[in-house]
């Protein structure tokens, strides 16, 4: 089995188009069906399904396509480690992030590896919540997550590296928008928009946990995948939310934040990963990550 008819292979799973995939790898797409065809002969497998309209994966390829991707991955790994020389650390590192929140220490870590353990590849995986996260790292899927508490999964280790409070976010024509602070209990009548419930949201829990606690259900009239779109629904009138303070760097024309009056725990941010079989890259990012975003102090509890 050749690397290149891999390369091809992995290239046309992912494009699910001759033309492109061949545009990708600057070849030419005859060049490609044959490689194709080769590895399907080799395997005795079709790998895909073809027809004038269309090209889509077979079982076959959908299994092939996993470890195809690993081999791939490993042959990078042997490089780097025959360019770089055994005294470096050489690896890949699968990193699950969820945006504005992890926005400022994010490209302060990745820059930090780059430039401390250049053989080790950073893969930086967005839109992965907090719940969620969680959840890769225990089932191997990421190798470091950004969280927060609590985490209940005996098999998943964490540091705590910040503690974020709970803000309100508004629009900057509301009522409450000329009072400096509010209390939670001042939104009760109103509409909320926050992250979807499937996702695995500490800071939609946390929202939950603090309206609940003033004595209402928060009325969830809208939700949405990210903290950016979440606050332009709220500039835009939607509703209103909580968050957190971490991304009040987002200065969106018609929002404002406001500060609680309510004794709102703060959630603890955390980098998770799993207790047995780390790797040596992952180790070494995490004593990078040690240094740079050292435990503060702060409450032992969080309301995530």
């Amino acid at each position: 089995m050749e690397l290149r008819h891999l390369t091809g292979f992995i290239a046309t799973a992912e494009e699910l188009h001759f033309g492109r995939a061949a545009a990708r790898l600057h070849i030419a797409q005859p060049a490609l069906s044959q490689q194709i065809r080769l590895l399907e002969k080799e395997l005795g497998v079709e790998l895909f399904h073809r027809n004038t309209r269309s090209v889509t994966l077979s079982e076959g390829g959908k299994a092939l396509l996993g470890p195809a991707r690993q081999v791939m991955a490993d042959v990078d790994i042997a490089r780097r480690s025959a360019i770089l020389g055994s005294s470096e650390v050489v690896g890949r590192v699968v990193v699950g992030f969820a945006g504005a929140s992890s926005r400022n220490v994010l490209p302060l870590l990745a820059r930090a590896v780059r430039a401390e353990q250049p053989g080790i590849e950073l893969i930086l995986q967005g839109q992965t919540y907090a719940g969620a996260a969680i959840a890769e790292v225990a089932a191997g899927g990421l190798d470091i997550g950004f969280s927060r508490l609590p985490v209940t999964n005996q098999s998943v280790a964490t540091r705590v590296y910040e503690y974020e409070r709970l803000v309100a976010a508004l629009p900057s024509d509301h009522q409450l928008a000329s009072k400096d602070t509010i209390r939670v209990a001042d939104l009760a009548t109103e509409p909320f928009v926050t992250f979807p419930g499937t996702q695995g949201s500490t800071v939609r829990d946390a929202l939950i946990q603090a309206a609940m606690k003033a004595g209402f259900t928060p009325r969830i009239m809208q939700e949405a995948p990210d903290s950016y779109t979440i606050l332009g629904l709220v500039a835009a009138g939607v509703g209103v939310t909580l968050t957190v303070s971490s991304v009040q760097h987002i200065d969106t024309p018609g929002l404002v934040y406001r500060e609680l009056e309510d004794d709102v725990p703060r959630l603890a941010v955390v980098l998770a990963w799993r207790k047995d079989n780390i790797s040596a890259a992952t180790s070494a990012v995490l004593e990078i990550a040690e240094r740079l975003l050292p435990t503060p102090a702060g409450p032992a509890t969080s309301a995530a």
